[in-house]
């Protein structure tokens, strides 16, 4: 595989409230938000669980993450769709058949409202 700086990737995911209380029991994150809905009837969404869609798109190149940094910026609620944009800033092939990785992202409401933004950096085997 190839890729090439200031190549962008896309995955796009709604949320939901099974979502969330999988996620709930994976992590043991019960913040009284995330187990109680608003008076919209939504729940808040775990930030770790909003930070898989850029996981997602660096599990799909096979990146062995070493370093990744997450800002959240504003909260993601049950029925979001959240729009992330992984870009390409440093592809190197290493003379052991590896690749070296860098990529930021920007995750995005429907509403177009950043919600979280980051980088994260690995090799590919």
């Amino acid at each position: 595989m190839t890729l090439n700086v200031g190549e962008i990737i896309t995955f796009a995911r709604t949320f939901t409230k099974e979502d969330v209380d999988l996620f709930t029991k994976i992590s043991g994150d019960e913040g009284i938000h995330h187990i109680t809905p608003d008076e919209q009837g939504r729940l808040v969404i775990q930030g770790l669980l909003t930070a898989t869609l850029p996981t997602k798109i660096g599990g799909d190149l096979n990146v062995l993450a070493r370093k990744m940094d997450f800002e959240f910026l504003r909260p993601v609620f049950t029925g979001d769709t959240i729009i992330c944009n992984v870009e390409i800033e440093q592809y190197e092939k290493q003379e052991n058949g590896r690749a070296a990785i860098t990529a930021g992202f920007i995750c995005k409401n429907q509403h177009g409202k950043e919600v979280l933004n980051g980088s994260f950096s690995g090799i590919i085997r």
